[in-house]
């Protein structure tokens, strides 16, 4: 595949972003009457995304749905092939899909005010679920969450702000994150030399162009790499320039394959210091210590993991190349510190990371283990 690059004359902007938070519009094949976009905001009033998907039946239990960091809720959403939110409705259950603010239908990546995971666990996740519970009254909800998303849940469990759920499925990585030594070094060696030179980390070649300061950097994911797609370089051979892996190649549709830079966008370079200092405990810390508000949130999620109050199921692909075996690792943890708490593991062969939502066999070969777990449950 033949990107074209700019050819002007002129060195191209270092920073060419959306300064408004005007969502992108979803895509999906659903009947758009059934597809409520909600005005929403966070508590500490920053513009999210929250969709919710009409089941054309008010009993239904509802299922909010957690995307990863740079991700959307486009990743439940494929209309290429059959995707979480199809099979959750066709089972009885209620969609919900929130766009936190690391998500790429939003601009926060890129530009306008930084954050840290510990401003998602206790203002965007907090507010959904508030905000979900008012329009769904008694009836369940469950949350299926995947990599960020899951590990910021965490920490909104352990502080107690969402109570009473009735079941969270947890891909990837939730109490105990652990990455490949290679993964932690780069990620700390490119975040000291490039913090004054840039602050993200793009993924479409085709914005940037070929004269930009970002070249090395698809140059450098591209060593090595079978597939000729830049964009598909930097994520599954590079991960962003983390030396990690996303995805199995062969897992996925020639059609999402092509959707990639949509799918998931820049990555920013001023949130590795609280990645950094999460990886290297090997649990979920807060990053504010001294800043009172955000006492509320536990210093380290795993030693206040005694008042998750839910069930959880954590789920991995077997050849996860970002996280590796963080949650056999968490749920060895927990079975030991925690032995109350109602916590298993599915491991799913032949998967990696992101391909366990967005794979063309993903409704065969992985959906079916979360809708036996909220079944039971429901």
């Amino acid at each position: 595949m033949i990107f074209r690059t700019t050819t002007s004359r002129t060195r191209p902007t270092i920073r060419k972003v959306r300064t408004g938070t005007a969502l992108r519009p979803l895509r999906h094949r659903l009947d758009p009457a059934r597809v409520e976009e909600i005005p929403f905001r966070a508590g500490d009033g920053v513009r999210l995304g929250l969709t919710r998907i009409d089941s054309g039946d008010q009993d239904r239990p509802a299922v909010l749905l957690l995307h990863g960091h740079t991700a959307s809720a486009d990743m439940f959403l494929l209309p290429e092939t059959r995707n979480l939110v199809d099979v959750l409705l066709d089972d009885g259950y209620e969609p919900w899909l929130l766009d936190w603010r690391g998500s790429c239908r939003l601009p926060y990546n890129e530009t306008g005010q930084r954050y840290t995971y510990d401003d998602v666990a206790l203002h965007d996740i907090p507010q959904a679920v508030s905000y979900i519970r008012e329009r769904i009254g008694d009836r369940p909800l469950f949350v299926v969450a995947h990599c960020i998303g899951s590990l910021t849940l965490s920490l909104s469990m352990t502080a107690g702000l969402v109570p009473g759920l009735a079941g969270v499925v947890s891909q990837g990585v939730f109490l105990t994150p652990k990455l490949a030594g290679r993964t932690s070094l780069r990620m700390t060696v490119a975040g000291e030399l490039l913090k004054n030179r840039i602050d993200h980390i793009p993924v479409d070649f085709r914005k940037v162009g070929l004269r930009s300061r970002y070249t090395p950097l698809f140059a450098l994911a591209s060593r090595g790499a079978d597939c000729p797609d830049p964009t598909c370089q930097i994520l599954h051979n590079s991960a962003w320039g983390s030396g990690a892996s996303l995805f199995l190649h062969e897992n996925l549709s020639d059609a999402t394959h092509d959707r990639l830079a949509e799918l998931l966008g820049p990555a920013p370079l001023w949130i590795l210091p609280h990645l950094r200092r999460i990886e290297l405990a090997r649990s979920v810390v807060r990053w504010h210590d001294t800043d009172h508000r955000y006492r509320v949130l536990p210093p380290n999620a795993l030693d206040a993991a005694a008042r998750i109050d839910t069930p959880v199921l954590l789920l991995a692909g077997s050849e996860n190349g970002l996280w590796l075996d963080s949650q056999k690792l968490c749920h060895e943890v927990l079975a030991h510190r925690q032995p109350q708490l109602d916590v298993s593991y599915t491991e799913i062969p032949a998967y990696g990371h992101l391909d366990t939502f967005l794979g063309r066999g993903a409704a065969l070969d992985v959906f079916g283990h979360i809708l036996e777990f909220l079944g039971e449950r429901r």
